[in-house]
């Protein structure tokens, strides 16, 4: 049996960074950045900072401190707050990826549907007329064949065979994993892969409810929790 397996990336690519810059520039909005106090506070400092650092000329400054000082502490501030909406976007475009993932594996699954199921004559529907239909419009009660290869078109348990499953797509578990009719292995999820053998499904949920739905309405509502680390620097920045 041949193992396929899936290049990881790393936690900050070049090109998220590329790409999450523009939404990271719009979150300077101070209407955005209310709900995150700590981080507005900082934003506000950025500013009376570099207002500072360009009146200095003008206004006269310490003797005591280098001319680049007050750029510094500018420029330092900035950053700070910058790097934070840009850690913030990456998250968020994550999540966006992954959820627009799932529903392009939601609705662009072709199903093989058995048109005249017979469970006692043909229970494996090799001689049934099989329909290709999108798995959007499989509806509960509907036979599917799913050979070698092949994506699960829906949420449902196996009524004839036995296969090896790759279930990474869902579970992130790159060992497949064996289902068989009858027992408690038959249940089968949208958007896994059959890897061998041949089984008919009995689709067991209805459209919008399956397994992926659920994951998709739970990514884009998901809020994203900070790491310690953030919350670290939450409090060191509320004390400074």
């Amino acid at each position: 049996m041949t193992t396929i397996t899936t290049p990881r990336s790393s936690a900050f690519s070049l090109g998220q960074l590329v790409a999450a810059l523009p939404g990271a520039l719009r979150k300077l909005d101070p209407r955005l950045m209310w709900r995150n106090p700590v981080m507005l506070l900082v934003e506000v400092g950025a500013m009376l900072t570099t207002a500072v650092a360009i009146a200095e000329p003008f206004i006269g400054r310490d003797e005591s401190l280098a001319p680049s000082f007050t750029w510094g502490i500018a420029i330092w501030l900035w950053v700070t707050v910058i790097f934070a909406n840009l850690a913030e976007s990456v998250a968020e475009g994550r999540g966006k990826a992954q959820a627009a993932s799932l529903r392009k594996t939601r609705t662009s699954t072709i199903a093989h549907r058995v048109t005249a199921y017979d469970a006692v004559k043909d229970p494996s529907a090799e001689k049934a007329v099989l329909e290709e239909v999108s798995s959007a419009d499989l509806r509960v009660g509907d036979r599917v064949v799913v050979a070698a290869g092949d994506p699960i078109p829906g949420d449902g348990d196996i009524v004839w065979g036995i296969a090896s499953v790759d279930e990474s797509a869902i579970t992130g578990e790159s060992a497949p994993v064996i289902r068989e009719h009858g027992g408690d292995r038959s249940a089968v999820t949208g958007g896994t892969r059959v890897l061998s053998d041949r089984i008919v499904v009995a689709i067991t949920s209805k459209p919008g409810e399956t397994f992926v739905d659920r994951m998709i309405r739970l990514v884009e509502g998901a809020a994203r929790q900070k790491t310690p680390n953030e919350i670290a620097l939450n409090i060191l920045l509320a004390a400074l």
